[in-house]
């Protein structure tokens, strides 16, 4: 056996036995051909192995099982070596790169392979050549590599080196800056990756390539922008500042969206401004934003769009508008916009308005895509006007829709949904008529039993709306035994659902039967209610705090739970009051103070708490005129004289009364008489009044 045929041999087995190189995903029938081009590629004659990449680059064009073939040969592993070799010529090197790029284009299970044998930092090292072309090739291939979903982008960030030298590529020519943009913007998906392209000057180098004469450089420098600016307050502000060519940037992507530039050109310098604004670098009354963003992404809402136009405009739109009421009462009158949307759930209305069958297939296949983004829009629209909510819940089968929403097999959509529903739930007037007439408590219910946490979320937000006291599907909720499901909510390890589980709860409490508040007492049991008070979430312990202030409410309900629970009740206000909580977690506290001393029974565990009476007292001279008017609440509850209706404890009005002067609060009372603020004042003369009487 000669030298070439050993290599050969042995490059074989290496290849066989490299899990690297050769997936089981990718094994299939390898033909002759196929071998032969990767025999050539160890032909001893430079010129002849040229000669066979030449042929392979034209072997592989438009064919993946050709591709697929050669990189079970093994390929990849000898293009790569003859790529990186110093003593191969530079065409060589450049055609080696060009089949790597073509190879690139077939399965997602190439990229695989192409990955998995290095082609990356391969690619990324012949960067360093001085050579234009060869530079513009390995620039080309990398591209292609990295706008594949399964390449990892971190790659792109490994060797700190590998950003600014890309920077200094971008002057020399259009192709690299279209390259290594196109390279940016595919990578750029974390802060992180923002803020490193910020500090190595993406701004200052990218900025005067939205002016170049190539349509394909300024697309891709516009997208750029659009990934950098997304929710980064930093990029955006030093944006709203650059000049190109002396004019301001955000005036370029305002002509950017002109009707005479192409849609995908509109949409993203749209999608940049709207970056910028909800960064806070625009003001949301600026007229780029109300006169051009907006109805430029409305605009692009329309019929005569393509699916996915239709889905980003709407998206976009949504994310604009969606802290900002004004900017949802102008869109909702912007075009028909809410009619508009109607249609995204026709979509496509019928098979003779879409001639392309290929299009009208990817469109049956991703149909879904509109109705998420109609739903989502729609939520943004109605978050915070009653007119846009009555608007949205009037138009052609809403509700219905929202319903079908709720159980679609896409997660998106049932997110989208439920996002609409919880905007929609926010008015009192739809919760008593579109969500009663239509049940929607039944599909939201189900969706609650074996959903993704992101969907719980907004579902069990949905849910406390629809158990306030006025809403009418209050009842068949509470009849479903849904008690359960939220206390387990409340013992999840996200604070969000902890929260929603038990302000569903509170809600639930609020003014409801004697029967109701046992069952949640019962059902959240005492270890977790008082786990819950020590919540390291503020928002947590806030909403348990006002769940038991509903619990304690009305006289027997008070008595029946203090005389259950009222030692632990008051080992948790005890702790509350003395940790360093926040003024609103102390105000709460003490209003259920005062709630257990409008108990007939359950204040004399006030009364014969010396250390809990000297509290309230602090809090009766606290600086915060909350926490007086709360604490002077309390007092109020416990001197009051029963012959008055407030009813008696084991302990009588006067004997109250007498300890209570005794302790020096009738001395505070008569200071607060005197109080610059009305509400305490009035608060602490009805209390005096108690002592005249």
């Amino acid at each position: 056996m000669c030298t070439v045929q050993r290599i050969r041999a042995a490059y074989r087995r290496f290849v066989s036995f490299c899990p690297l190189c050769v997936p089981f995903a990718l094994v299939q029938e390898v033909t002759a051909t196929s071998r032969h081009y990767v025999d050539r590629l160890f032909d001893p004659d430079p010129q002849k192995v040229l000669q066979g990449v030449i042929d392979m680059k034209n072997a592989v064009i438009g064919n993946n099982k050709q591709k697929a073939n050669l990189i079970v040969l093994g390929a990849v592993p000898r293009l790569l070596y003859l790529l990186q070799q110093s003593s191969s010529s530079l065409e060589l090197r450049t055609e080696c790169s060009v089949v790597l790029g073509s190879l690139a284009m077939g399965t997602e299970n190439n990229i695989k392979s192409l990955v998995d044998c290095h082609i990356i930092p391969a690619l990324l090292q012949g960067l360093l050549c001085p050579d234009l072309i060869f530079i513009e090739a390995c620039l080309r291939c990398l591209r292609t590599v990295f706008i594949s979903p399964v390449t990892p982008v971190q790659l792109l960030y490994t060797d700190p080196t590998v950003i600014p030298h890309l920077m200094s590529l971008l002057s020399r020519s259009q192709r690299t800056q279209e390259y290594i943009t196109q390279i940016f913007s595919h990578c750029c998906k974390t802060p992180e990756h923002q803020t490193v392209l910020f500090n190595h000057g993406a701004i200052q180098n990218i900025a005067p390539l939205l002016i170049s004469p190539s349509y394909k450089v300024r697309m891709q420098a516009l997208k750029c922008f659009s990934v950098l600016a997304y929710e980064n307050t930093q990029v955006s502000m030093t944006l709203v500042n650059v000049l190109v060519d002396g004019e301001l940037l955000s005036q370029v992507f305002v002509r950017m969206m002109q009707r005479d530039q192409p849609i995908e050109m509109q949409l993203t310098a749209a999608k940049c401004l709207t970056y910028m604004c909800r960064a806070g670098a625009i003001k949301t009354d600026d007229s780029c934003i109300v006169l051009k963003t907006l109805p430029c992404l409305v605009r692009m809402c329309s019929k005569e769009h393509l699916l996915e136009e239709r889905v980003e405009g709407a998206e976009t739109l949504a994310y604009l508008m969606e802290p900002d009421v004004e900017l949802q009462r102008i869109a909702s009158t912007t075009d028909h916009l809410v009619a508009m949307l109607a249609d995204y759930f026709k979509y496509p209305s019928s098979v003779s308005a879409i001639t392309d069958i290929k299009r009208l297939d990817h469109d049956l296949k991703h149909a879904h895509e509109l109705r998420q983004a109609a739903f989502k829009l729609y939520a943004s629209l109605g978050s915070n006007d009653e007119d846009i909510r009555k608007k949205i819940t009037e138009t052609e089968n809403m509700m219905d829709r929202i319903v079908s929403g709720l159980s679609e097999s896409s997660i998106k959509v049932r997110l989208a949904a439920v996002r609409c529903l919880h905007s929609l739930s926010r008015s009192v007037q739809q919760l008593r008529t579109s969500f009663h007439d239509h049940a929607v408590w039944k599909p939201l219910m189900k969706l609650l039993q074996n959903a993704p946490d992101e969907v719980l979320v907004m579902a069990s937000s949905t849910l406390c709306n629809l158990l306030l006291e006025f809403s009418p599907s209050k009842e068949p909720i509470l009849e479903s035994g849904v008690i359960e499901l939220l206390c387990s909510l409340t013992q999840s390890d996200s604070p969000a659902l902890r929260v929603n589980g038990i302000w569903a709860l509170m809600n639930m409490a609020f003014q409801a039967d004697q029967k109701v508040k046992v069952e949640i007492v019962r059902c959240l049991g005492t270890e977790q209610l008082f786990r819950l008070l020590s919540d390291p979430d503020t928002n947590v312990l806030m909403k348990t705090l006002g769940l038991l202030r509903n619990l304690l409410s009305t006289r027997p309900h008070i008595d029946q739970i203090m005389s259950s629970h009222g030692k632990q009740i008051m080992q948790a206000v005890t702790l509350i009051l003395e940790a360093e909580h926040s003024i609103e977690v102390k105000e709460q506290t003490l209003c259920i103070l005062a709630n257990i001393g409008d108990g007939n029974t359950a204040k004399d565990l006030i009364m014969t708490n010396d250390d809990m009476l000297q509290k309230i007292k602090y809090y009766m001279g606290h600086s915060n005129v909350k926490l007086q008017l709360a604490a002077t609440f309390c007092i109020s509850n416990l001197i009051w004289n029963e012959e008055d209706g407030k009813g008696s404890g084991s302990q009588g009005s006067q004997e109250r009364q007498d300890k209570l002067r005794e302790m020096g609060f009738v001395d505070i009372l008569h200071k607060l008489t005197q109080a610059p603020d009305s509400s305490l004042s009035d608060r602490a003369k009805t209390a005096m009044q108690q002592y005249l009487a």
